[in-house]
């Protein structure tokens, strides 16, 4: 009689590989050292339904997925809770990652916090645990490719660069209050523009909120001063007198395109009033706005670079934005920034 064991991914494969080939049960189970009986179960069991590309219905056996299957069950067993168990949990899980672009640990907050949207599945697993199922092909469809930062990263010191300003702008960001620095103070921003592809002239203006990291999003003509000028005053008609209390300073770099000072800080409501205060960052020191570009990071997972902007429509462009906002956050306690910005627009 033949021993018990458990077949491999190598043992699936070549399954697969002789039943295409025309073998018997028995072939295969004596190829493998099993039993042809196992050959069988193995068989029903990795069996699957669906259309190809010729939108045909195939009915195969698939050794790919009868292995994550297997892979999954074995997860199952064992003392206290398994995700194997809760598939409902883990295909939660997978939409966040995959379809909505969550980080495990955003995804894995987001459904803790918010039980009225996403139910009690009567499991949790830790961020530690998640990365171990991703490893280990858990998922159906969650794999490694679908996490966007993978790893710890070492955070880099800010490094205080004392550099002159350029006279044919505002203040440097030397002169930026310590409350704006520590962030201990709301309403203060940051902006930026993301490019279009070459040959495309329509950019992205974005402008991030040092504490809440509430994200604006704007799609405009072209990179000109007086394209971002514009774009301000969309924006301050839409906040209307809340606007100065909102946009206390925008903190942006050197280039060209923010090179209107006056009509930055310049109010469209009310005459020969500022509506903001503008700070210019050092020369190359992007670390200076390091709000904006980790934004920027994430909007690139929509729109990577290449992305003809010019080929983007305003609706698309507000999607991201509400993603962006209504992502979960480790930094604001796994609260969202619209939570937070709708809080500092109450306080105002």
């Amino acid at each position: 009689m033949k021993g018990y064991k458990h077949l491999t991914e190598h043992d699936r494969n070549k399954i697969a590989k002789m039943k295409k080939e025309g073998a018997t049960l028995r072939e295969i189970g004596a190829a493998l050292h099993v039993s042809a009986a196992t050959v069988c179960r193995e068989i029903k069991r990795g069996t699957y339904t669906y259309m190809n590309a010729d939108y045909i219905e195939v009915t195969e056996y698939i050794p790919e997925r009868s292995h994550q299957r297997y892979r999954a069950n074995m997860e199952a067993k064992g003392p206290g809770l398994k995700i194997g168990n809760h598939r409902d949990y883990a295909e939660k899980l997978e939409e966040l990652i995959v379809d909505q672009d969550f980080s495990p640990s955003a995804a894995l907050h987001e459904i803790e916090n918010h039980p009225e949207i996403y139910g009690d599945f009567g499991i949790r697993v830790c961020r530690q645990t998640l990365y171990s199922y991703v490893d280990k092909r858990i998922f159906a469809r969650l794999t490694n490719k679908d996490l966007p930062f993978k790893g710890s990263r070492r955070k880099t010191k800010t490094k205080h660069i004392h550099r002159m300003k350029s006279a044919s702008k505002g203040d440097s960001i030397e002169k930026r209050p310590e409350e704006v620095n520590t962030r201990q103070e709301p309403g203060h921003w940051e902006m930026d523009l993301v490019v279009s592809c070459r040959g495309g002239h329509k950019c992205l203006l974005v402008l991030t909120e040092r504490v809440t990291r509430q994200e604006i999003m704007r799609l405009i003509p072209d990179k000109t001063a007086g394209s971002v000028v514009r774009a301000l005053n969309t924006i301050e008609r839409k906040y209307g007198k809340l606007f100065p209390a909102v946009f206390k300073s925008i903190t942006v770099d050197n280039g060209s395109e923010f090179a209107d000072c006056a009509g930055l800080e310049q109010s469209v409501l009310k005459k020969r009033a500022k509506r903001t205060k503008m700070y210019y960052c050092h020369p190359y020191c992007s670390s200076e706005r390091g709000s904006n570009e980790k934004q920027n990071q994430m909007i690139r997972r929509k729109f990577p670079k290449g992305t003809n902007f010019d080929k983007v429509s305003p609706k698309e462009v507000k999607m991201v934005e509400d993603w962006l906002n209504r992502y979960p956050r480790k930094i604001l306690g796994w609260y969202s920034s619209a939570d937070m910005f709708r809080a500092l627009i109450e306080a105002v």
